[in-house]
């Protein structure tokens, strides 16, 4: 299973960095993506997650976007 590489967390928002390969013309090569969660409890009160936001999410999203981004940004500058 592929573990995340960083995950960033504002309340029940939460941006996580994956790390992923692949192979192109015999080379492999690596690249990150990023994916977006909101979790909240259904009315049985069991914990599920999605990608659609609230327009109060929008907010923490932009912040823990921001985030991933700055990680990615300065380990590459490293």
């Amino acid at each position: 299973m592929n573990m995340p590489e960083k995950k960033f967390v504002a309340g029940a928002i939460s941006a996580t960095i994956w790390k992923n390969t692949s192979e192109k013309d015999g080379k492999e090569f690596s690249y990150e993506t990023i994916s977006i969660e909101r979790n909240f409890k259904d009315q049985n009160g069991e914990w599920k997650k999605t990608s659609s936001m609230r327009i109060n999410d929008l907010p923490k999203a932009e912040m823990v976007l921001k985030k991933a981004y700055e990680f990615l940004t300065l380990r590459e500058a490293a």
